[in-house]
Protein backbone atom coordinates (compact mmCIF):
# COMPACT_ATOMS: atom_id res chain seq x y z
CA UNK A 1 0.00 0.00 0.00
CA UNK A 2 2.74 2.06 1.03
CA UNK A 3 4.25 2.03 -2.33
CA UNK A 4 1.30 2.42 -4.24
CA UNK A 5 0.46 5.49 -2.90
CA UNK A 6 4.58 6.88 -3.21
CA UNK A 7 4.31 6.14 -6.48
CA UNK A 8 0.91 7.86 -7.37
CA UNK A 9 2.39 10.96 -5.58
CA UNK A 10 5.59 10.59 -7.43
CA UNK A 11 3.44 10.68 -10.58
CA UNK A 12 1.12 13.62 -9.51
CA UNK A 13 4.49 15.20 -8.83
CA UNK A 14 5.97 14.13 -12.14
CA UNK A 15 2.68 15.46 -14.32
CA UNK A 16 2.88 18.81 -12.12
CA UNK A 17 6.46 19.16 -13.52
CA UNK A 18 5.71 18.35 -17.23
CA UNK A 19 2.82 20.98 -16.89
CA UNK A 20 4.47 23.48 -15.51
CA UNK A 21 7.81 22.85 -17.93
CA UNK A 22 4.85 23.25 -20.65
CA UNK A 23 3.48 26.46 -19.47
CA UNK A 24 6.82 27.70 -19.53
CA UNK A 25 7.43 27.04 -22.74
CA UNK A 26 4.29 28.48 -23.64
CA UNK A 27 5.04 31.69 -21.94
CA UNK A 28 8.39 31.79 -23.52
CA UNK A 29 7.04 31.36 -27.17
CA UNK A 30 4.73 34.17 -26.43
CA UNK A 31 7.06 36.69 -25.38
CA UNK A 32 9.02 35.75 -28.36
CA UNK A 33 6.45 36.69 -30.58
CA UNK A 34 5.84 39.74 -28.60
CA UNK A 35 9.84 40.14 -29.42
CA UNK A 36 8.98 39.43 -33.30
CA UNK A 37 6.16 42.11 -33.28
CA UNK A 38 8.24 44.65 -31.52
CA UNK A 39 11.29 44.44 -33.85
CA UNK A 40 9.07 45.07 -36.76
CA UNK A 41 7.40 47.43 -35.29
CA UNK A 42 10.92 49.17 -34.16
CA UNK A 43 11.63 48.98 -37.91
CA UNK A 44 8.70 50.65 -39.04
CA UNK A 45 8.94 53.42 -36.50
CA UNK A 46 12.40 54.18 -38.29
CA UNK A 47 11.51 53.91 -41.58
CA UNK A 48 8.36 56.79 -40.79
CA UNK A 49 10.95 59.57 -40.27
CA UNK A 50 12.93 58.88 -43.75
CA UNK A 51 9.64 58.73 -45.38
CA UNK A 52 8.32 61.81 -44.09
CA UNK A 53 11.03 63.49 -45.52
CA UNK A 54 11.17 62.29 -48.49
CA UNK A 55 8.00 63.37 -49.12
CA UNK A 56 8.06 66.54 -47.44
CA UNK A 57 10.42 67.67 -49.89
CA UNK A 58 7.86 67.08 -52.30
CA UNK A 59 4.71 68.17 -50.69
CA UNK A 60 5.48 70.90 -47.70
CA UNK A 61 1.88 72.86 -47.78
CA UNK A 62 1.03 68.91 -46.29
CA UNK A 63 2.50 69.96 -42.55
CA UNK A 64 -0.24 68.39 -41.07
CA UNK A 65 -0.23 64.93 -42.48
CA UNK A 66 3.60 65.01 -41.32
CA UNK A 67 2.73 66.27 -37.69
CA UNK A 68 0.02 63.26 -37.51
CA UNK A 69 2.45 60.96 -38.53
CA UNK A 70 5.29 62.19 -36.00
CA UNK A 71 2.69 62.16 -33.71
CA UNK A 72 1.46 58.19 -34.17
CA UNK A 73 4.66 56.86 -34.14
CA UNK A 74 5.85 59.23 -30.87
CA UNK A 75 2.50 57.53 -29.36
CA UNK A 76 3.00 53.95 -30.39
CA UNK A 77 7.14 54.41 -29.37
CA UNK A 78 6.11 55.50 -25.99
CA UNK A 79 3.04 52.69 -25.48
CA UNK A 80 5.61 49.79 -24.89
CA UNK A 81 4.93 46.27 -24.07
CA UNK A 82 1.37 47.17 -22.94
CA UNK A 83 -0.26 44.95 -25.99
CA UNK A 84 -3.77 46.54 -26.29
CA UNK A 85 -2.21 50.35 -26.08
CA UNK A 86 0.25 49.13 -28.57
CA UNK A 87 -2.00 47.90 -30.81
CA UNK A 88 -4.47 51.12 -30.67
CA UNK A 89 -1.26 53.33 -31.00
CA UNK A 90 -0.55 50.89 -34.19
CA UNK A 91 -3.04 51.49 -36.29
CA UNK A 92 -2.82 55.21 -35.73
CA UNK A 93 0.52 54.95 -37.45
CA UNK A 94 -0.88 52.28 -40.17
CA UNK A 95 -3.25 54.75 -40.77
CA UNK A 96 -1.39 57.78 -41.20
CA UNK A 97 1.57 56.40 -42.98
CA UNK A 98 -0.90 55.08 -45.62
CA UNK A 99 -2.15 58.82 -45.80
CA UNK A 100 1.61 59.31 -46.63
CA UNK A 101 1.68 56.91 -49.72
CA UNK A 102 -2.03 57.90 -50.59
CA UNK A 103 -0.80 61.39 -50.92
CA UNK A 104 2.14 60.65 -53.25
CA UNK A 105 -0.19 59.61 -56.01
CA UNK A 106 -0.83 63.31 -56.50
CA UNK A 107 2.98 64.29 -57.03
CA UNK A 108 4.00 62.20 -60.16
CA UNK A 109 8.05 63.33 -59.28
CA UNK A 110 7.78 61.68 -56.11
CA UNK A 111 6.16 58.81 -56.99
CA UNK A 112 8.79 58.09 -59.72
CA UNK A 113 11.89 59.15 -56.93
CA UNK A 114 13.76 56.12 -56.21
CA UNK A 115 14.78 57.43 -52.91
CA UNK A 116 10.69 57.00 -52.31
CA UNK A 117 9.90 53.89 -53.72
CA UNK A 118 12.74 51.87 -51.86
CA UNK A 119 11.53 53.71 -48.56
CA UNK A 120 7.29 52.23 -50.23
CA UNK A 121 8.91 48.89 -51.05
CA UNK A 122 10.47 48.67 -47.63
CA UNK A 123 7.44 49.60 -45.79
CA UNK A 124 5.41 47.34 -47.48
CA UNK A 125 7.56 44.33 -46.63
CA UNK A 126 8.10 45.79 -42.94
CA UNK A 127 4.12 45.52 -42.75
CA UNK A 128 4.30 42.03 -44.04
CA UNK A 129 6.49 41.36 -41.31
CA UNK A 130 4.69 42.78 -39.17
CA UNK A 131 1.53 40.36 -39.90
CA UNK A 132 3.67 37.20 -40.00
CA UNK A 133 4.81 38.00 -36.53
CA UNK A 134 1.25 38.99 -34.98
CA UNK A 135 0.05 35.60 -36.58
CA UNK A 136 2.82 34.25 -34.75
CA UNK A 137 2.34 36.19 -31.69
CA UNK A 138 -1.68 35.27 -31.19
CA UNK A 139 -0.87 31.97 -32.14
CA UNK A 140 1.16 31.38 -29.19
CA UNK A 141 -1.00 33.53 -26.89
CA UNK A 142 -3.73 31.20 -27.79
CA UNK A 143 -1.93 28.06 -27.00
CA UNK A 144 -0.99 29.67 -23.31
CA UNK A 145 -4.31 30.75 -23.22
CA UNK A 146 -5.89 27.33 -23.85
CA UNK A 147 -3.79 25.71 -21.57
CA UNK A 148 -3.64 28.25 -18.68
CA UNK A 149 -7.39 28.01 -18.87
CA UNK A 150 -7.52 24.04 -18.81
CA UNK A 151 -7.56 21.17 -16.82
CA UNK A 152 -5.25 20.01 -15.17
CA UNK A 153 -3.00 22.94 -16.77
CA UNK A 154 -4.73 25.60 -14.95
CA UNK A 155 -4.30 24.00 -11.45
CA UNK A 156 -0.82 24.53 -11.83
CA UNK A 157 -1.27 28.12 -14.12
CA UNK A 158 -3.12 29.81 -11.46
CA UNK A 159 -0.52 29.08 -7.89
CA UNK A 160 2.35 29.73 -10.61
CA UNK A 161 1.44 33.28 -11.98
CA UNK A 162 0.77 32.06 -15.45
CA UNK A 163 -1.93 34.20 -16.67
CA UNK A 164 -4.18 34.62 -19.90
CA UNK A 165 -2.27 37.18 -22.40
CA UNK A 166 -3.67 39.66 -24.66
CA UNK A 167 -3.97 38.92 -28.39
CA UNK A 168 -2.16 41.49 -30.53
CA UNK A 169 -4.76 43.23 -32.42
CA UNK A 170 -4.61 46.70 -34.72
CA UNK A 171 -7.83 48.85 -33.73
CA UNK A 172 -9.80 48.89 -37.36
CA UNK A 173 -10.74 51.96 -36.67
CA UNK A 174 -7.60 54.00 -36.61
CA UNK A 175 -5.89 51.78 -39.16
CA UNK A 176 -8.72 52.16 -42.14
CA UNK A 177 -6.90 53.13 -45.14
CA UNK A 178 -7.74 56.33 -46.87
CA UNK A 179 -9.28 56.11 -49.98
CA UNK A 180 -7.21 57.49 -53.35
CA UNK A 181 -8.37 59.83 -55.56
CA UNK A 182 -6.74 59.71 -59.10
CA UNK A 183 -7.35 63.45 -61.15
CA UNK A 184 -8.68 62.50 -64.42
Amino acid sequence: MFWALLIVLAALVLGGVLIFNRLVGLRQMANNGWSDIDVQLKRRADLIPRLVETVRAYAEHERDLFEDVVRARRAALSAGDDVGARGVAEGRVERDASRLIALAENYPDLRASENFLDLQEQLSATEDRIEMARRFYNGAVRELNTAVGTVPFNLIAGPFGFERQLYFEIDPAEASVPGVEFDA
